[in-house]
């Protein structure tokens, strides 16, 4: 059994919002869904039904940018 890339990104992004949160990732690892992929007809592959949600308040991603971006 493999994890789909769904499921893959959902642990880059606990991973991502643990890093940008300081905050201990195992209770979100734990409190992921695993269901086999149904899309997959070999049920070998594994996707997340309830992958973390990452909140950005008072961020200007443009304000972020305008240093890479050239005219």
């Amino acid at each position: 059994m493999k994890l789909s890339n769904q499921a893959l990104g959902a642990i880059m992004m606990a991973l991502q919002k643990s890093l940008m949160e300081q905050s201990d990732i195992v209770p979100v690892l734990q409190d992921m869904n695993f269901i086999h992929d149904p899309a997959d007809q070999s049920q070998s592959a594994l996707v997340v039904t309830n992958p973390p949600v990452i909140n950005i308040e008072n961020a200007d991603v443009a304000e972020a940018f305008d240093d890479t971006v050239e005219e």
